[in-house]
C-alpha cells in the first residue's frame, strides 16, 4: 500500500516539477530566487482546499447547472482570481521582479503548485492509469495560465500608471477567459473531444511560449 501511494504522488508531481524546472532554468538565477519559487508553489498547493470547498458547495447549492456557468465562473473564473490574488499579494507587491520572466516563473510555480495538489487528489480517486492524460491536459494547461498571468503581470510592474493598469486587467481577463475555454470544451463536446481540444493545447502552448519568448531578457 504504502509503494502504490509513494508511486501515485511521484506520478502526480512529476509533470509539475519538470514543467517547473524548464521554467526555472531558461534563466540564472540565484539561490533565494529558488527558495522564493518553492514558496510560491507551496502557496498554490494550499489554494486548492479553499477552492475545492467553494466549488463543492455552489454545486450542492444547484449553482452550476449551466456549462458556460461551470466553465467561466466555478472552474476559471474561482481558480484563477484566487491565483491572481495570491501572485499579487504574496509575490508582485514583495518580490522584486526584474524582468517580465519573474512575473512568469513565479505564475508557473504557483499554478504549478495548484495543480500538483489537484492532481494527487484526482489521482488518488481515479488511479493512476490517468497519470498520462493529467499531465498533458490539467497540469500543462494549469502551467500555461500561470505564465500568461505572470507576463502581463511582471508586464505591469514598472509601467506608468495607465499602463499599469492595463497590463493588470490583462493579467486576470486573459487567463480567464483561456481556462474558461478549456474548460468549456470538455464539458461541451463529449465525441471526438480530442479533435477540439488537442488544436487548443498546441494554441495554449503557442500563445504562453511566444510570451515567454518576448520576455527573455528584456525589462518589464
Amino acid at each position: 500500500m504504502e509503494t502504490k501511494v509513494i508511486a501515485l504522488i511521484t506520478a502526480a508531481l512529476a509533470p509539475a516539477i519538470a514543467l517547473l524546472s524548464y521554467f526555472y532554468l531558461r534563466n540564472e538565477y540565484e539561490s533565494n530566487t529558488l527558495i522564493q519559487v518553492i514558496r510560491a508553489f507551496v502557496i498554490g498547493a494550499l489554494l486548492v482546499f479553499p477552492i475545492m470547498v467553494l466549488q463543492y458547495a455552489m454545486e450542492a447549492e444547484s449553482l452550476l447547472t449551466l456549462n458556460w456557468v461551470r466553465a467561466f465562473g466555478s472552474a476559471a473564473g474561482m481558480e484563477e482570481f484566487f491565483k491572481w490574488f495570491l501572485l499579487y499579494f504574496a509575490v508582485y507587491r514583495f518580490v522584486p521582479l526584474q524582468t517580465r520572466y519573474d512575473g512568469i516563473l513565479y505564475g508557473a510555480a504557483l499554478s504549478l503548485g495548484f495543480a500538483s495538489a489537484e492532481n494527487i487528489m484526482y489521482l488518488m480517486a481515479l488511479g493512476i492509469d490517468s497519470a498520462i492524460g493529467r499531465a498533458f491536459l490539467p497540469v500543462s494547461s494549469h502551467a500555461l495560465f500561470g505564465v500568461v498571468m505572470g507576463y502581463y503581470m511582471g508586464s505591469a510592474k514598472k509601467q506608468e500608471s495607465g499602463r499599469h493598469k492595463l497590463w493588470m486587467l490583462l493579467s486576470i481577463v486573459v487567463p480567464i477567459v483561456l481556462h474558461g475555454l478549456y474548460d468549456y470544451i470538455l464539458l461541451t463536446i463529449h465525441e471526438n473531444v480530442l479533435y477540439i481540444i488537442v488544436p487548443f493545447m498546441f494554441f495554449l502552448w503557442w500563445f504562453a511560449l511566444s510570451r515567454t519568448k518576448k520576455a527573455d531578457g528584456k525589462t518589464a
